[in-house]
């Protein structure tokens, strides 16, 4: 009993711990991550005769050159296209007032002009706001030197943990094993191999899933000629984090910007045809090559995780959220297994039987 105790106080204080600590964890937890997604890569390299140091080395080099490479390619075309919707947000406005709003009283016989130019008073109002907010927040964090100091040395930090994590991910992965309780050893190593399988499926496969569908949709998008078309298929990439959450969300924003487009429903036949090719790549080829069965957290459950996450830790919650949670789905089912097994069960069921006849 005393070391239940003991083992809850710890487990207390570990989370207070964490939630004192939120402020600066985001950089090492980010770091965390990818060194994760990177050892693999560095094991290959090492055991065809490269050098520790060498291998991580190349490895980073790699995360580097995919990291910047992908934000000089996508940062000036999403800062193009976000520049677009601003600017077209009016004329979305004024096409719903002009064209929806007249069907929608035909149909209900409901006035919602009021509502309708309440509403885009409203919109217009919070993008100005917006503006001006964020005017503020970059004239307050230029004014204030400590805090863009605090923002750049936590940039800064990710790529230093990072190597170190990665040189030394084996050695630390060892010295934690040789620390487990010989009489534990055996289960916890078994659990331990089991998360590990579940959080690669996640965090290479799932990622790997969600680039390969956002790069496919945005692409089709943008062949089709739908505006947008590469933050409507990015987005759609990261939503797909949920199933069909992606293609959910993805499809519907561009078929409406793609009839408001062309004032036609021929090319929403093509925007079907986009993300039914994605479908059909990710059940035929992605998530069997990359995922099988492995991970196996229901869809609710995912929505869960990054909620509560956020709300618990922000930014760094919403980050560990879904790996946390695969872990936590493997002790569950080792917990269910015992409870299984376990005189609480039989006797639980034994009775049912009893009531039962």
């Amino acid at each position: 009993m005393r070391k239940s105790w003991w083992v809850l106080i710890g487990v207390v204080a570990l989370l207070w711990l964490l939630v004192s600590l939120e402020p600066i964890l985001m950089p090492f937890f980010v770091s965390m991550i990818l060194a994760y997604l990177g050892d693999p890569l560095a094991d290959w390299l090492e055991a065809r005769g490269v050098s520790r140091r060498l291998a991580v080395s190349l490895v980073f080099l790699l995360l580097t050159v995919v990291v910047v490479s992908a934000l000089l390619i996508l940062i000036p075309i999403l800062g193009r296209q976000l520049g677009q919707l601003v600017e077209s947000i009016p004329g979305i406005l004024g096409w719903v007032q002009s064209t929806v709003v007249p069907r929608v009283q035909a149909l209900t016989g409901i006035d919602l002009t009021p509502d309708i130019n309440q509403m885009r008073d409203t919109i217009v109002e919070n993008w100005r706001e917006t503006g001006t907010f964020a005017a503020n927040l970059l004239a307050q964090a230029s004014r204030s030197g400590m805090a863009l100091l605090g923002w750049i040395a936590n940039l800064a930090l990710i790529p230093v943990v990072t190597f170190y994590l990665l040189l030394d991910w084996d050695r630390l992965t060892a010295s934690i094993h040789a620390s487990l309780p010989r009489r534990w050893e055996p289960e916890i190593a078994r659990l331990a191999k089991e998360c590990d399988e579940v959080l690669a499926a996640f965090l290479r496969g799932q990622l790997v899933v969600m680039i390969c569908l956002g790069i496919i949709y945005a692409v089709g998008l943008s062949l089709l000629g739908v505006r947008f078309g590469v933050l409507i298929g990015l987005l759609a990439g990261l939503a797909s984090i949920v199933p069909y959450l992606g293609v959910i969300v993805g499809i519907s924003v561009a078929a409406v910007v793609a009839f408001f487009q062309f004032g036609d429903l021929l090319p929403l036949l093509g925007v079907a045809g986009v993300f039914a090719v994605g479908q059909l790549v990710e059940s035929t080829v992605l998530q069997p090559k990359l995922l099988g069965d492995r991970i196996g957290l229901h869809p609710v459950a995912v929505i869960f995780a990054v909620l509560a996450g956020g709300q618990l830790f922000g930014f760094t919650g919403v980050l560990l959220a879904l790996p946390a949670a695969a872990m936590i789905m493997v002790v569950l089912r080792y917990l269910h297994a015992h409870y299984k097994h376990s005189s609480l069960y039989d006797n639980a069921q034994r009775r049912r039987d009893e009531e039962s006849s």
